[in-house]
């Protein structure tokens, strides 16, 4: 059958082109994930993120980003690292480490779309990476790739946590995986670990408080409350994934564009930092979205409230 052979084919290419897991849904509206959102964002726990309210229905709805679309073929891709950068007393997320994710897996799926167009023929198909309203962690769990902790991240058995996640929304008829169940259970370690509260229950991120949002995402100056409750993290955050029992399983990746440059592993004095620094050592990297000036910023606040 036509469907069955195109399934395959598209998960071989996936693992071939290093992507860890591939999960295939029913493009659909997200009928729960559309009363959620609303809830979420009326407690304006988007913070300063005004641009998580736009494009509401595009957001709950493939079909309304690509004409046709039958299928969300969704893919994760593991970036663990060997060894935690540990030279700095300042913390960067580890999937900072290396080349941003974004043009890395951009390139994986647009070399996918030409094989699949190649050997399937005609696809009405776009790439998703983080960079428009599609519902990552939502199609991923349908696609039976994971399911979403208690801290709103997908956690994969076999993997963790640590990976990123990106989609082709395409017109074909294709077999689709089903979800899988909640392995949290009883556990509260990340709700527990959490040093601004950001977790304000289980499953659901006050974004407004998560270190990864006053670091990156907010471009006022950080707000007093949270002295002393940063823990010099001066570019995202892992915490909560750290502590997750499940990340025990995680092991390190297999894409050389995620291991850290060689700038970067002898940076050292993060506070002496200047523009040109900057530029040169994270040139490719997603420390980029923080500028210069939000580094800093976020550098002297963790100094005067050490």
């Amino acid at each position: 059958m036509q469907k069955d052979k195109n399934t395959a084919f598209i998960k071989s290419k996936a693992l071939e082109l290093g992507f860890d897991f591939c999960g295939i849904s029913k493009a659909d509206f997200l009928e729960d994930e559309a009363r959620l959102l609303e809830i979420w964002l009326n407690k304006n726990y988007n913070g300063k993120m005004a641009y998580m309210a736009n494009y509401f229905d595009k957001r709950l709805d493939p079909r309304l980003l690509v004409e046709g679309a039958k299928s969300v073929i969704t893919f994760i891709l593991n970036y663990y690292p060997e060894e935690e950068l540990t030279e700095t007393e300042y913390k960067i997320s580890k999937y900072a480490y290396g080349t941003d994710y974004h043009f890395v897996i951009k390139d994986k799926l647009s070399s996918l779309l030409s094989e699949m167009q190649s050997e399937i023929g005609d696809i009405n198909a776009r790439v998703f990476v983080d960079s428009a309203p599609v519902m990552d962690k939502v199609w991923a769990k349908k696609g039976g790739l994971g399911w979403i902790g208690k801290h709103s991240n997908l956690i994969n058995r076999k993997i963790g946590s640590f990976f990123f996640i990106g989609e082709i929304i395409c017109d074909l008829d294709l077999n689709y995986d089903g979800p899988i169940k909640d392995y949290c259970g009883t556990c509260t370690a990340c709700i527990d670990a959490c040093p601004t509260d950001a977790i304000s229950e289980p499953y659901v991120v006050d974004g407004s408080k998560c270190i990864s949002y006053l670091t990156i995402e907010l471009k006022e100056n950080i707000p007093t409350e949270f002295k002393d409750r940063m823990e010099n993290w001066a570019f995202g955050c892992d915490i909560c994934q750290d502590v997750c029992p499940w990340n025990s399983f995680a092991k390190p990746h297999n894409t050389v564009e995620f291991l850290p440059n060689e700038d970067l592993k002898k940076l050292k004095n993060w506070e002496e930092i200047t523009q040109e620094v900057f530029s040169k050592t994270f040139k490719n990297s997603a420390i980029k979205r923080t500028k210069y000036e939000g580094l800093m910023r976020n550098i002297d606040f963790l100094k005067k409230n050490s």
